[in-house]
This record gives C-alpha cells, sequence and structure tokens, in this order.
C-alpha cells in the first residue's frame, strides 16, 4: 500500500482554522501504519462531543462549532478520517473500503481511552460513526445525526446519487472546494474552497474521495451490507439518547430521519431538530444551532445525574 501524506505548507493560513494538530498512528494490517490526524480541544475533563465529517470534507467542516462547544466547557475531537484533511492517504482506490474505515477510526477511538461520548455524525462520518456505536455502544452516552444514514442494500438509489457516483468516479476534474460550496445554502468564500482544496494539492491524493461514494452500500450483494445489518441489530438496542437534525435542502438524506426515529429506541420523545434553509452541509449553513442541539443533549443528561 502507498501512502500519501499532504505537506504541511498545504494547510497554512486557512480562515478560522488554527486549532494544534495532533496525531495517532492506527493498525492497518495491509500495510504500514496509518498517521490519523485530529483535532482536540477543551478541558481534558469535559464532557466528550465527538465530530465525525464525511465526504469529501475534513475536520475544517466544524471550525465554526469547535470554539463553540469548547466554550461550554466540552472537549470537542474532530478527526480526520483517513484519506482525508491531515490524515494519510493511500494512493490507490483499491485501498479504500467500509470495513477498514471502522478499523482505522476504531483504532484511534480506542487509543484515546474516552468515554460517555455525544457524537455528532455527517454524511459519511454517521456511516462509519454508527458503526462505531454498534461496535461500542458502552462508550457513547448520546448521538446526534445529521444528513446521514447506515443503508444495508436492498434499497432504491435516487437519482441525485446516482450522478454523484457517477460524476465522483468519471469527471476528469474532482473540484473539491467547489463541490462543498454546492452542498451549501449559503456558499463558499474563495477562501473558505480553497480550504477544502487543501488536503488534494494533487488529483493523486484524491482517491478516497473518489471512492467513498461506492462505498455505500445501498444495493444488495455489495461489501459491508452484512455488517451493517449487524449494526442496526445492536442500534436496535442503543437506547439512550438518540436526535436526529436534518437540514431541508439535502437531495440525497431529505426524510431519511425518518428511518432513525422509528428504529432506534434512543429516539422516542427526543426533541428532534429540522435545520431549515440548509444543505447538506449544514455544519456551514447552521452551526449554531447544531451547537445547541449537541449542548442540550448534554445538559439534559447532566439534569438526569
Amino acid at each position: 500500500m502507498k501512502v500519501l501524506r499532504t505537506p504541511d505548507a498545504a494547510f497554512q493560513d486557512l480562515p478560522d482554522y488554527s486549532f494544534a494538530a495532533h496525531y495517532l498512528d492506527v493498525a492497518n494490517p495491509d500495510g504500514p501504519p496509518l498517521r490519523l490526524h485530529y483535532v482536540d480541544e477543551g478541558p481534558r475533563n469535559g464532557n466528550v462531543v465527538l465530530l465525525l465529517h464525511g465526504e469529501p470534507s475534513w475536520s475544517y467542516l466544524y471550525r465554526k462549532m469547535i470554539p463553540l462547544l469548547v466554550a461550554r466547557g466540552h472537549r470537542v475531537l474532530a478527526p480526520d478520517l483517513i484519506g482525508f484533511g491531515k490524515s494519510d492517504k493511500p494512493a490507490m482506490p483499491r485501498d479504500y473500503t467500509f470495513e477498514r474505515h471502522v478499523d482505522w477510526t476504531s483504532d484511534w477511538l480506542w487509543q484515546l481511552g474516552v468515554s460517555n461520548i455525544t457524537m455528532f455524525c455527517q454524511d459519511w462520518g454517521g456511516l462509519i460513526g454508527l458503526r462505531l456505536v454498534a461496535r461500542f455502544p458502552d462508550l457513547f452516552a448520546a448521538v446526534i445525526a445529521g444528513n446521514t444514514g447506515l443503508p444495508t442494500g436492498g434499497g432504491s438509489v435516487t437519482w441525485p446519487f446516482r450522478i454523484w457516483l457517477a460524476f465522483s468516479r468519471f469527471s476528469p476534474i474532482l473540484p473539491i472546494g467547489r463541490l462543498v460550496s454546492a452542498g451549501t445554502a449559503r456558499g463558499l468564500s474563495d477562501g473558505e474552497k480553497r480550504a477544502y482544496d487543501a488536503p488534494f494539492p494533487q488529483a493523486k491524493y484524491k482517491a478516497g474521495a473518489r471512492r467513498f461514494p461506492a462505498l455505500v452500500p445501498v444495493r444488495d450483494g455489495q461489501a459491508s451490507v452484512a455488517e451493517c445489518k449487524a449494526a442496526w441489530k445492536v442500534l436496535e438496542q442503543f437506547d439512550k439518547p438518540f436526535l436526529t437534525a436534518f437540514s431541508t435542502r439535502d437531495p440525497i438524506t431529505r426524510g431519511g430521519e425518518r428511518v432513525f426515529q422509528a428504529r432506534i429506541p434512543g429516539a422516542k420523545d427526543q426533541p428532534h431538530v429540522t435545520i431549515r434553509t440548509a444543505g447538506h452541509f449544514l455544519q456551514e449553513d447552521k452551526p449554531e444551532e447544531l451547537v445547541q442541539a449537541i449542548d442540550g443533549v448534554i445538559s439534559r443528561q447532566i439534569t438526569k445525574t
């Protein structure tokens, strides 16, 4: 496995992103250990908030939410998935599988030794994050899921997702910053788009970004269908607080919150949030509302105890 590492110079002077860099090496049975980058801000004894990004973003997506959560006394962890951000990037599309990502992220989380975690997850951060909850349910105190899902095959593939599948695979150019901007309601500044482009100084760094859409197990027979079905069996017993925070302007995941609300016991009678006038990347459009939802879950848990 050939592994690429984006030069540090690519991340200089990014707007609103001055967090200290932290790194851990994660086990990689198919090659050398991989260096995973993460943000770790706030008091060590604060309630742990885990923020998981998706495709094709990185922890920069949470730059507005992190200081707000820290100001409320929480410890905030925001990793860059392998293949994204400041984390190592295996060079070939075949290097990326759903199961490898679950294992890589699990190893990172286990090494940190944290517990009582409140997780917010979006896009692929949800697919991977919910598998973490199923693998380590005792580590999690609450979950807030936004614009995500956990498919198990057998479903119809929406036209917006089919278009994204084709574009990510066949487009000669994958303009990351422009794609993230198109997934917001407000649109991004040139500086913000440059920040999303920063992890990918050349096309060869984008293998993960190109591969991720094809890994979503939407059809029977795809890899990870069985593993996701097994995860759902655990999630269907998860009775800790589970909130949904889906936006109204995401053509791919709109309505997906109903599945979580119907199948996960912890979602019953929760104050689920509808984020209006926000796109797929709702963290860019409505960071304050998401912070309120996350902080509210933690505050209610503290009040109960």
